[in-house]
């Protein structure tokens, strides 16, 4: 609901009965994605999909089967709590350990709002799984937070892990994708899909339903922001969800798919379902094009680098 400015012009409908209106402020413009303004969106696939930038790989064998605008280096928003998770998971902390809540956990950057307020104590796992699952951006934070050294020795274990990945367009500055300078391309992307997706953790958290935790004297639930995990046409085992305003919706999984495993990644889709009907055209696709027959889209389309600004 937009709040009515003060200063808002008003005038008398009818004398006779005082009744008032006020005009609201306009709202505000949707800010345009980096993908947008790089002219992304121009770009036409044999599938029409919503998002600028797709890549589609089998997982076994390695075979591209649909790319498009593949290595655009974009801002790649909460897809960046898989790299969380990932360092999390390898560093071998006590998941059991008891973290709370800080003022430092707090988003400066969009100033998003949380269930978990400041005080609030959840153990690491906790925080793990609300962070994968729900995307959850105190929680992740926290897990960057309380890594050993601090959030900086965080960061730069995100990218260090990034290099070793081969991820040569991956830049993350914070653990939870709040930040637009968190960057990647959809080739790096589906390389952290492919390492993340053998993680039993990674795999149970990001794909789980939902989850009930307690904290203080309230119980607060949690879904999955993926509403495919849900649906029996799928076999996730693998996903992550992302959104701000500069990197679009963003979506990237690991699926089962007539019989093969593939690696997914859409980034910069401009609806709010889009993302998700990109990933169902992508299904059927490859369900009735059967696995002989795919071939990958024509390579014909201008690859462009958003770098930070």
């Amino acid at each position: 609901m937009v709040k009515h400015a003060r200063s808002a012009k008003s005038f008398v409908v009818a004398k006779q009965r005082r009744s008032v209106i006020r005009l609201a402020a306009p709202a505000a413009l949707p800010r345009a994605s980096f993908g947008q303004l790089a002219g992304l969106h121009g770009m036409s696939d044999q599938l029409d999909l919503k998002s600028s930038v797709a890549l589609v790989i089998d997982q076994d064998t390695r075979e591209v089967l649909l790319r498009k605008n593949d290595s655009a280096v974009l801002p790649i928003a909460s897809i960046t709590k898989l790299m969380t998770g990932l360092i999390v998971s390898e560093a071998k902390l006590p998941m059991d350990e008891v973290i709370s809540i800080t003022q430092d956990d707090v988003d400066t950057e969009k100033h998003s709002g949380s269930r978990l307020r400041v005080g609030a104590t959840l153990s690491r796992q906790e925080l793990m799984h609300l962070a994968l699952m729900s995307s959850e951006n105190r929680a992740a934070h926290a897990l960057g937070r309380t890594y050993p050294g601090g959030l900086s020795a965080f960061v730069e274990a995100m990218n260090t892990k990034a290099k070793l990945l081969g991820m040569k367009d991956t830049h993350y500055v914070e653990p939870t994708g709040l930040s637009s300078r968190n960057q990647s391309s959809a080739q790096d992307l589906a390389n952290l899909v492919n390492i993340a997706s053998s993680d039993p953790m990674l795999r149970e958290f990001s794909t789980s339903h939902g989850t009930e935790v307690a904290v203080g004297n309230r119980t607060l639930q949690y879904r999955n922001t993926n509403r495919l995990v849900a649906s029996p046409a799928w076999e996730i085992g693998l996903q992550k969800t992302g959104y701000i305003s500069e990197a679009g919706q963003c979506l990237v999984m690991q699926a089962k798919v007539a019989g093969r495993k593939l690696i997914m990644v859409f980034l910069d889709s401009a609806g709010k379902l889009s993302r998700i009907g990109d990933a169902e055209r992508v299904r059927r696709w490859v369900e009735t094009s059967g696995p002989t027959a795919v071939v990958p889209t024509p390579s014909t389309t201008t690859l462009v680098r958003q770098v930070s600004g």
